[in-house]
This record gives C-alpha cells, sequence and structure tokens, in this order.
C-alpha cells in the first residue's frame, strides 16, 4: 500500500470521525482498539491491519464503497503541478496544543512518497517527543524553533533548515513571542 493512499485513509478517518462528533476515545471504544491506536492512525503514524481498518469504518457507521471512493493513488502523470493556497488542507497530527498544519502537496514518486506541509507554532507550543517512518526536512520561514531529540537540542531561526530520520524521537518548539512557520518535507520510501 502506498503512503499517499494510506495518508488519504487516515484523512478520511479522522473527517468522518470529528464530522459525526466522535472522539477518539469513543471510536477506539466501538472499534475495540486502543485510543493510542485510532491517533497513531489518523497521524499517519501506523499502518492499521485490513481487519483494525474494517472495525473502524464499520464503527463510524460508513459503508466501505463510500469510505473507499475517493481513496486512490494520484492518477495523472502531469509533470506540472500547481496548488492554490485555498487547495490546502488544514489537519491535526497528534493531540497536541498550538501545532496548525497545512497540506501543500502530497504525491507519491516511483515507490516513494513526498509529503510538503506548512506547520505554523504559536508561541510555547509544545508536545511529545514523536516519531515518523519518514526522512523530515524542514525550513524555518519565520520565528526561532528549539528543535528537541532525544539527547540533543537544535535552535533554528528564520532561514536555517534541519534534515534527519524522523524515526529518530523529535519535537519542534516555539521559543519566541510570535507565531513561528515552517516548511516541512517528509520523504517516506517504500522499504524504509
Amino acid at each position: 500500500m502506498k503512503d499517499d493512499i494510506l495518508i488519504q485513509i487516515a484523512h478520511q478517518i479522522k473527517e468522518r470521525r470529528k464530522s459525526k462528533g466522535i472522539t477518539i476515545q469513543d471510536l477506539a471504544d466501538k472499534a475495540s482498539v486502543s485510543k493510542g491506536l485510532i491517533s497513531q492512525i489518523e497521524n499517519s503514524r501506523v499502518v492499521p491491519s485490513l481487519m483494525v481498518l474494517i472495525e473502524i469504518i464499520q464503527a463510524l457507521d460508513v459503508d466501505m464503497n463510500i469510505f473507499f471512493k475517493d481513496i486512490g493513488s494520484n492518477q495523472g502523470n502531469r509533470t506540472i503541478l500547481v496548488k492554490r493556497k485555498e487547495q490546502y488542507i488544514s489537519f491535526e497530527k497528534e493531540e497536541a496544543i498550538g501545532f496548525h498544519y497545512q497540506r501543500i502537496l502530497n504525491r507519491n514518486i516511483r515507490n516513494s512518497t513526498l509529503d510538503i506541509v506548512l506547520l505554523e507554532l504559536e508561541p510555547k507550543a509544545a508536545r511529545p517527543l514523536v516519531q515518523t517512518a519518514a526522512y523530515e526536512y524542514k525550513f524555518i520561514l519565520s520565528g526561532e524553533i528549539e528543535y528537541k531529540f532525544d539527547e540533543e537540542s537544535i535552535f533554528l531561526s528564520a532561514g536555517d533548515s534541519i534534515l534527519f530520520d524522523g524515526r529518530i524521537p523529535h519535537t519542534p518548539k516555539n521559543i519566541g513571542s510570535y507565531k513561528a512557520l515552517m516548511l516541512i518535507v517528509y520523504f517516506f520510501e517504500e522499504d524504509m
């Protein structure tokens, strides 16, 4: 299963859950899985087994055909891809206060997936360390960021960038008094 399809499935689960006013815990209870698993699936951090995915879709009370209707790999092979600002999709990754993501582009490219997002961090925005099954490139557009890793902190300002293996536990923290903005490129390799 390609990563772009997994991201679409995760987005579909989250959007359907929210539109029905169901909490993560409620969905977890109905699907007989843990709250943490639902959160990880919605944030594209874990690939659910087929049986778990079916349980979640049934818990959302959605017909399978309707759930999968708009999910598919990018069909066109256009080399030029334009996406306007108003087409960016806002989303949340994990339960974190002050983190505002916008997906700019998600594209499957020969056995890998490129996912480009904007992350706006409010002052003092914080979350625990996380891991992602992707290489991550971050470019600081504005603000001051402290990037925390297991045993190391790196300070970045506007114009600075960082590239790392997302499997290393990490988290950014806005250490400035204004919102910080960064461009993030996730590179998911099929066999990573």
